[in-house]
């Protein structure tokens, strides 16, 4: 890890307060989360790394995404409300401590380039339908990068392919090792054709972001 990054972690995230899954607080440390990247750096540190299952699309960048929503996606994969089975075992072998560390360590890397996003996002046509009659903006904001809760997630410039698959696994939840539990994004996305999600996952993708993918050295 270079130099410019070990001083971002300490000007922006040597010690954040992050919520446990059992009510407790745990202060996170970016610094102790470098360390502890070995299992998610083989996907998440290779630009345009792509899964194969349930079928092929790129994995999230989640370098900038909020540490409250990372923590928030490990504990559903620990319980099992999302099923991918590589990222249950890795969340499963993972601690309160590891997660918020973790966590921690990808909102500060996103910030090494402080990218600025327009204040409102303005869609049209067949988008501005769907993302209305879904009520999008509610949860994650009219620029889709400010969401109203530490635990929902940024998505404006997320893979288009990505979103797609997240939006339909919200459509699938009785299936052993694929799905999503969700009671909300569930009857949000159970309105919609795979189709429409697919509109829906390119105009989100077409938004300026402040999400990436930062490759580890050995990957550059």
């Amino acid at each position: 890890m270079n130099k410019l990054l070990s001083s971002i972690f300490v000007l922006f995230v040597t010690s954040v307060t992050v919520p446990a899954a059992m009510g407790q607080e745990i202060k996170a440390d970016a610094k102790a989360g470098e360390h502890k990247i070995a299992m998610c750096v083989g996907c998440h540190g290779i630009k345009g790394y792509q899964a194969s299952f349930p079928e092929v699309y790129k994995v999230p960048m989640i370098a900038g995404q909020g540490a409250g929503y990372i923590v928030s996606a490990l504990n559903a994969y620990q319980k099992g409300e999302r099923k991918h089975p590589s990222m249950r075992g890795i969340a499963t072998s993972l601690t309160e401590q590891d997660m918020a560390d973790l966590a921690a360590y990808y909102e500060a890397l996103g910030k090494q380039e402080v990218v600025a996003v327009p204040a409102k996002a303005e869609p049209t046509g067949k988008a501005a339908e769907l993302i209305a009659k879904g009520a999008c903006v509610s949860c994650h904001g009219t620029n889709f990068s400010t969401p109203i809760a530490p635990t929902y997630p940024k998505i404006a410039g997320q893979h288009a392919d990505y979103l797609f698959v997240a939006l339909k696994s919200y459509k699938t939840e009785s299936h052993a090792v694929w799905g999503r539990s969700n009671a909300i994004m569930g009857g949000i996305a159970k309105q919609f054709s795979n189709a429409e999600l697919k509109v829906l996952a390119n105009y989100v993708h077409s938004l300026p972001t402040e999400l990436k993918t930062v490759p580890e050295a050995k990957f550059k």
